[in-house]
């Protein structure tokens, strides 16, 4: 049998420039019960936020304000809502965690994702670390004290 020799060669460069893929980083997040939901190409705290309800905006179709985000959210169509505004009214079609359904964001469009021209994540819902609360969860909720809380209170003062 003949002999097979077989012969590579490996090159690199410390002087490249990065390229854009290698700088790129892609930023994960969770729902609050720990589920994967979102992979997107820029930090959420760095995007714009909308003035009603302090959703995050992302942008999901190019248009000549700009480039759409690239993203890809893994949650499931619910029921739509309507909403009542300062101006008017407004239907949001919502995306639930596929695990506990809790709402994670909306659009103004029928489902599928990326069909309108944003999607909104609702604030509080997601965190980049797998299973904690992100802190502006319960922003504006009231603190809801049971009767045991509130008998072991009473006792004292």
């Amino acid at each position: 049998m003949p002999k097979v020799i077989s012969r590579s060669a490996v090159s690199s460069s410390t002087d490249a420039a990065p390229t854009a893929s290698s700088i790129a980083a892609l930023r994960v997040y969770y729902c609050i019960c720990g589920e994967f939901i979102l992979v997107i190409d820029k930090s959420l705290a760095s995007l714009p936020r909308r003035q009603s309800d302090g959703a995050i905006i992302v942008r999901s179709q190019d248009s000549a304000a700009g480039k759409a985000r690239v993203f890809k959210l893994n949650a499931t169509a619910g029921d739509p809502v309507l909403v009542e505004r300062k101006g008017g009214h407004e239907r949001q079609y919502r995306f639930l965690c596929p695990r506990c359904t809790l709402p994670i964001g909306y659009q103004s469009t029928p489902p599928p994702e990326k069909s309108g021209p944003y999607l909104y994540i609702i604030k509080g819902a997601l965190t980049q670390m797998q299973g904690q609360v992100p802190a502006d969860a319960f922003d504006g909720e009231e603190l809801v004290r049971t009767s045991a809380e509130e008998k072991e209170s009473n006792s004292l003062t």
